[in-house]
């Protein structure tokens, strides 16, 4: 996996029950979704940790760590068959022996805890960012336009200034 649980900055009085959620995450990303998956995971319940307080100081592990793979599955379009990997929000549930409807009231708390939004940069897949439009689309002088299609010296400065995550052109 790419980013050790422990390489996390969490502080160290919720950090046992961060590593309890994470073991869940990990477990069920390497079965069932990827890598990917997996660090985005970790880097959002270590975001929901550092809340003060932190919300998961309280509640299950395991419903805490479906409504975390709820969230990103939702802001990943997890459950679109066009997606790699696919999977059904109801298998994420089933797995963890979570109630649909618990599992999305989860999500939502989790997502309005850490303003995470569908095709969020913060909370999506690196390997969905060439489809991520909201990603693409900057203010230029009052126009909003998809950089990809700008001249490279203006997609240099976007990338300068850190509006974009790669130059367009240099991705192979």
């Amino acid at each position: 996996m790419s980013k050790s649980a422990s390489s996390i900055s969490v502080p160290k009085s919720i950090r046992p029950r961060y590593d309890e959620i994470v073991a869940l995450t990990d477990a069920f990303c390497q079965t069932h979704l990827n890598d990917e998956y997996a660090g985005l995971a970790r880097r959002m319940a270590a975001a929901l940790s550092r809340k003060r307080p932190s919300p998961l100081a309280s509640g299950q592990p395991r419903t805490w760590a479906c409504g975390i793979l709820h969230a990103l599955g939702q802001i990943n379009f997890l459950s679109d068959p066009a997606t790699k990997p696919h999977m059904p929000m109801a298998g994420i549930c089933s797995a963890f022996g979570v109630g649909q409807s618990t599992a999305s009231a989860k999500a939502a708390a989790i997502r309005k805890a850490i303003n995470a939004y569908s095709f969020d940069p913060n909370w999506s897949l690196q390997s969905l960012t060439d489809q991520n439009p909201l990603l693409w689309m900057l203010d230029i002088n009052g126009f909003v336009v998809d950089i990809r299609n700008a001249p490279q010296e203006i997609q240099q400065l976007a990338l300068a200034n850190g509006l974009i995550p790669y130059l367009p052109h240099d991705k192979s």
